[in-house]
């Protein structure tokens, strides 16, 4: 799986995805490819450009899936607040356990400390 970190996440997510702890995944923060200060919709396109599921703390994210309809890229969000770095591999564990990393590509998922909510994408306003 392909995963590219936002800036409000910690880089030590990147290296553990990468390690064969974390699934030797394909995993990028975006300090590593010099975006840390890259506009959200920039992010979004790169993210479905190269298939990768966007790892984040930032709203924003949700809301232009749903505003333009897009069926990717695929989505974790940490909604609990400020996090450390343990914390955030804690819930990401929790993500890839119970969702699988398989169906992220599909998925916008918000993830706290109690619970994991999915949404397929696209996301679908509702009437």
């Amino acid at each position: 799986m392909r995963f590219l970190i936002d800036q409000p996440v910690s880089p030590f997510l990147a290296v553990w995805l990468r390690s064969a702890d974390g699934g030797g995944h394909d995993a990028v923060h975006v300090r590593e490819r010099g975006l840390s200060r890259a506009a959200d919709v920039e992010l979004l396109s790169l993210a479905r450009d190269e298939q990768r599921v966007i790892v984040t703390a930032d709203l924003d994210f949700p809301r232009l899936l749903a505003l333009g309809g897009h069926d990717g890229p695929g989505l974790v969000l940490f909604r609990a607040g400020n996090l450390s770095d343990l914390q955030m591999l804690t819930l990401l564990e929790r993500v890839l356990s119970e969702v699988g990393a398989e169906n992220l590509p599909r998925l916008a998922v918000v993830v706290d400390e109690k619970t994991i909510r999915i949404t397929q994408l696209p996301i679908r306003r509702s009437t």
